[in-house]
């Protein structure tokens, strides 16, 4: 199918929909929507557990808390290296798929003069060490052990920062322990254990996932693009190459290795791709002849907007930097009919939650009225007592 008659309107309703944004699963669909959406981005829980609440109906915080402590869902570094709450199941997806970004970690050791005999000797020693949930400098005394090398400490913890964090010689460089880490994710599976404290574990995903299954990592680059094109089609080489952090060269590959299963679409001029198998239903998609149905808060870092390099499409130029912020920050923000209509933030008082609004233009009544009751489900959510809006 090749349609050159697209709207970013039936696109908006196409991918609202994959991601449980246009009508809430059940509670009992959690970890089906944690992998509809691709994950949960989890830099903060909270944030992570607020993205799960706009797409699970009566979700409360304690669902979300009892999927991490059976195992169905984990926390684990996945696309561009970053924290994501997964479905336990499909971890190695998610994981493997996205190896190709530790593998210049790897290439980076390797140009600094690092046998490499070394690297895969300690990337060896981390992960035989994951057997069991440890902190990080748990994983440096048990690696400092098998290499027989001394456990260094060295300056980190980000910029103005004075701590000492852990770290292990690997040829002449010295490698905290979160950037080993990094190497093995290269070679191995793990994903965070529970908390020793406020010290995070690490434990390898055989080690603590029932049933775990692995998945050769040619497949899992395979399956993530189709997990990625069924929540984010239609899409880019270069849109799948930025949310995985992989390699655009790399990725231009894997997408015409697999091409034969895709269907051109043109949107509006723009020229892109979707599964075969979704083609129809994009092309019937539609938002409600009603309009203004489709609200949602989404926290900071939500994944809704971070599947596409070029993000016209869900916020106008002008209001881009209040969304998208220095450091890789990505706001809080007001989603009507998938496109932002405003920032937003809330805070806890005495019992009662504070939602405040920031618009980027007029907002109907009908759209505020959503952006109320949703404020009053998100007040549920978090224990509070009832909401207090405030739109300006």
């Amino acid at each position: 199918m090749r349609n050159k008659h697209l709207t970013w309107e039936q696109v908006a309703a196409f991918r609202l929909s994959r991601h449980h944004l246009a009508e809430r699963a059940p509670v009992n669909g959690l970890d089906s929507v944690a992998d509809d959406m691709a994950g949960a981005q989890a830099q903060l829980l909270s944030a992570a557990q607020i993205s799960l609440w706009a797409r699970v109906r009566d979700l409360e915080i304690a669902h979300v808390e009892q999927a991490l402590d059976d195992r169905r869902l984990v926390k684990a570094s996945a696309m561009r290296r970053t924290l994501f709450l997964l479905p336990a199941g499909d971890l190695a997806v998610y994981v493997r798929g996205t190896a190709g970004r530790a593998d210049k970690g790897i290439r980076w050791a390797r140009g600094k003069g690092v046998p490499d005999g070394v690297i895969e000797a300690a990337i060896d020693a981390v992960l035989a060490a994951l057997d069991e949930p440890l902190t990080r400098p748990e994983i440096a005394e048990r690696v400092s052990r098998t290499l027989k090398v001394p456990v260094q400490m060295v300056e980190g913890g980000g910029w103005g920062s004075a701590r000492k964090l852990a770290a292990i010689p690997v040829g002449e460089i010295s490698f905290p322990i979160w950037d080993l880490l990094h190497l093995a994710a290269a070679r191995g599976v793990f994903c965070y254990g529970p908390p020793n404290g406020k010290e995070p574990t690490f434990v390898r995903a055989d080690a603590w996932i029932p049933g775990w299954q692995d998945v050769p990592r040619e497949e899992a680059e395979r399956l993530l693009l189709r997990r990625y094109l069924q929540a984010f089609g239609p899409a880019t080489p270069e849109d799948f190459a930025l949310w995985t952090g992989n390699s655009l060269r790399e990725m231009r590959k894997l997408w015409a290795r697999e091409g034969t299963g895709f269907a051109e679409v043109e949107i509006e001029g723009l020229k892109a791709h979707v599964l075969k198998e979704d083609a129809a239903e994009l092309q019937s998609a539609e938002l409600p002849a009603a309009r203004l149905e489709h609200v949602r808060l989404l926290p900071y870092f939500d994944v809704f907007l971070l599947g596409h390099k070029d993000r016209a499409h869900l916020v106008a130029g002008e209001h881009r930097a209040r969304v998208f912020r220095p450091q890789g920050w990505v706001a809080p923000v007001v989603l009507v009919d998938g496109r932002v209509a405003g920032v937003w933030k809330h805070d806890l008082k005495q019992g009662r939650l504070l939602v405040e609004v920031e618009k980027f233009g007029p907002i109907a009544r009908p759209a505020a009225a959503r952006i109320r009751e949703e404020a009053g489900d998100l007040a549920r959510f978090l224990g509070a007592s009832e909401a207090d809006v405030r739109i300006g």
